[in-house]
């Protein structure tokens, strides 16, 4: 290629980035605020007949008219060989693409709009105040409901995380007497080493944890080996949690609302459960007070109706939490749960499947430039073809 027609094609491709950094901007301050995203919200798609798509349309019809003017008239005199003429197929090409994809520049517009407003780390941090506090947030009937709350949702070591242990006796003929019964769930360090030896595992390491190394193994649930070192997940002390009064419901749930991206689940439903540990038993009501209002104002920054009155919450909250052996049958949290988790959903698909070039257009758009390219390429061939001939 000459250096005339080089220039030409960095004109042209510049012209088109001023082009895609308009639809950018566009999209960006035409981004209505994450009170408007719903479920049905989505990056923008090529739709034929709203402002967007009119003006892409005729914007990508006139700059390709004139680009295959000037091409024409000023660049397809001098005579090419076939290695350089794939060379401005391929330019061409690109020009195709980039003609026909300043919708996708203004999705990318609305996603810096969407993160101006809430970025990542904000959104993070309003998962985990839900993660915490989301044991507080169910429907009343969800409260009898023995999936949802029960022992062994207990992550937290003080007071204690659980197994349940279920043991059945027969009595006569089909019918057998079941027994559920909790045991606290321990943690045993030692060299691998001690493990193996018999002499070893009635040391004063075991004789501390009160029985002997067959016990021991017979109550192991879980080893993991750390470099020379075994740790044991045992079965320890036979406990009763139903009647602890350092356990009320709202600590017999681990669901998280909305996990936080990066981060194992199972550490994220630890560390929140020991959150919501330390505010129910080790932190003053003001904590809690301070915890509601957090989400009260995170509902209302979603834009989702709420009823909630801090105070009114920690009331009962306390109230359920000291009277552990009465049912729980009304608590003042209302809000739009449904609303809730259609924005969340909707926000996660946004920050981390934004589908900018929405899947039902794909082959449209994949198409129309291979054709657009196609009809350029052949018709720079024949100019160039019919202007070596005279």
């Amino acid at each position: 290629m000459d250096k005339k027609l080089k220039q030409f094609f960095v004109k042209s491709f510049v012209v088109l980035l001023i082009i895609h950094l308009g639809y950018f901007l566009y999209g960006y301050f035409k981004f209505e605020g994450i009170g408007k995203v719903n479920i049905y919200t989505e990056f923008y798609r090529f739709k034929f007949y709203d402002d967007v798509s009119i003006s892409h349309f005729f914007i990508s019809g006139l700059f390709l008219l004139f680009f295959l003017i000037f091409l024409i008239k000023n660049h397809s005199k001098k005579q090419y060989a076939f290695p350089n003429l794939l060379k401005i197929g391929g330019l061409l090409l690109l020009v195709s693409f980039f003609t026909f994809s300043f919708f996708v520049s203004y999705s990318f517009g609305l996603n810096a709009g969407l993160r101006s407003e809430l970025s990542e780390k904000d959104f993070n941090k309003d998962k985990t105040v839900l993660n915490v506090l989301r044991p507080f947030l169910y429907g009343y009937t969800s409260y009898s409901s023995e999936k949802l709350f029960n022992p062994v949702n207990i992550l937290y070591p003080k007071p204690y995380p659980v197994i349940e242990v279920v043991d059945s006796t027969l009595i006569s003929g089909q019918y057998y007497s079941v027994e559920y019964n909790y045991y606290s769930i321990d943690t045993l360090k030692m060299l691998t080493t001690d493990l193996n030896k018999v002499s070893a595992a009635t040391s004063t390491v075991l004789d501390s944890i009160g029985f002997g190394k067959k016990e021991l193994l017979e109550r192991i649930i879980k080893k993991n080996s750390i470099k020379d070192s075994t740790e044991i997940i045992y079965k320890g002390q036979r406990v009763n949690p139903d009647y602890d009064p350092n356990i009320c419901i709202f600590i017999k749930n681990k669901a998280l609302y909305k996990p936080v991206k990066g981060i194992p689940v199972e550490k994220q439903q630890y560390d929140a459960a020991v959150k919501r540990y330390k505010l129910l038993y080790k932190s003053k009501e003001d904590s809690l007070l301070y915890s509601f209002h957090q989400l009260d104002t995170l509902l209302k920054k979603y834009k989702i109706e709420t009823y909630i009155v801090p105070k009114d919450l920690v009331k009962d909250v306390v109230y359920f939490k000291n009277h552990n052996t009465e049912l729980l049958n009304t608590i003042r949290n209302d809000f739009d749960r449904k609303a809730l988790t259609d924005k969340l959903d909707t926000l996660e698909r946004l920050f981390y499947q934004p589908n900018y070039l929405h899947p039902s257009i794909m082959a449209i758009f994949f198409g129309v430039i291979g054709l657009v390219w196609l009809i350029l390429f052949l018709i720079y061939i024949l100019f160039n073809y019919k202007r070596k001939q005279v």
